[in-house]
């Protein structure tokens, strides 16, 4: 089985198809956020300790940590937000930018063995980040569009998965430290951008034995309740292999579908976590009442 191990200073998560399912907090970024991005510009991180904290309590195993705001110093912001990140908890972190300079300064100051957020198949890109990636001895996610943008025939996206996985490797990257993403595209706009998924899934779990990642709020982007349409994408992804996904654990009907598919995938070993997460508590004193009441003839 391939095991994507990452860690922190002091805690080791592993992304596998054996292992249970790896939640990825996403509330650590300013896209579409205005009142954290202003903060964040003006150097007040309160909320970024706020969201990490919250998120790790919902259940979120790793958090992914943004900086892009527009016109701000967006290297010295992630790095700012790593090292924040890393002193109020313990779990091993996605570095996300698209900036090459923002990537370094996070990478620099992070302890452990982070997930870096991302590498696309563009020849130029590749050349930037995988060597960058290699030096630091981390992870990285590949999403799987190139120079011709994103193609509506997963077959086409696993040949672009395909070439960043061969890449990475001639920077001495093994594929274990690829987690590629399939590009999780609006099922409203696009009918059968759900299918197209499973399918591109099942290939790079067969084929390439990589495993994989998505921000998974995208497929439900712009219709109503879309809590559900998320949660019961990401039940129907796992039973594909997909194996982590970038989403809010705040939402609970998203944590409860990966904790159920989690069961049902048999990577909750005699349901432990979902008798943990759902058991009621019992009444104090009833036991007691129970073992030492009178028995009535």
């Amino acid at each position: 089985m391939t095991h994507t191990v990452l860690s922190s200073a002091t805690k080791e998560v592993v992304i596998g198809f054996d292992r249970p399912f790896v939640m990825i907090g996403e509330r650590i970024n300013p896209t579409g956020r205005k009142l954290l991005a202003e903060e964040m510009k003006n150097g007040d991180f309160s909320r970024v300790e706020a969201d990490a904290l919250a998120q790790v309590a919902a259940g979120a195993h790793m958090l992914d940590v943004n900086a892009g705001i527009p016109l701000a110093d967006e290297p010295a912001l992630l790095a700012a937000a790593v090292q924040l990140v890393q002193s109020v908890t313990d779990v091993p972190l996605s570095i996300d930018s698209s900036i090459i300079e923002a990537l370094q300064a996070g990478l620099a100051v992070y302890q452990g063995k982070p997930l870096v957020n991302s590498v696309t198949g563009e020849d130029e890109v590749m050349e930037r980040v995988l060597p960058l990636v290699a030096r630091h001895g981390a992870a990285v996610v590949a999403i799987s569009n190139d120079e011709t943008g994103i193609s509506e025939d997963p077959d086409v996206r696993f040949d672009v998965a395909k070439r960043i996985v061969q890449r990475a490797a001639d920077h001495g990257i093994p594929a274990a430290d690829v987690v590629v993403d399939p590009l999780v595209m609006p099922i409203g706009a696009m009918r059968f951008a759900g299918q197209q998924v499973f399918h591109l899934l099942r290939r790079l779990k067969d084929e390439l034995k990589v495993n994989t990642t998505c921000g998974a709020s995208n497929v439900s982007f712009g219709l109503p309740n879309r809590n559900h349409v998320t949660s019961t994408f990401l039940a129907m992804a796992i039973s594909n292999g997909m194996t982590s996904a970038i989403l809010n654990p705040l939402h609970e009907e998203v944590k409860t579908a990966v904790m159920a598919a989690d069961v049902l995938a048999g990577n909750d070993q005699d349901c432990f976590a979902w008798i943990r997460a759902n058991r009621e508590p019992q009444a104090e004193g009833a036991g007691r009442e129970r073992r030492g009441g009178r028995r009535r003839g």
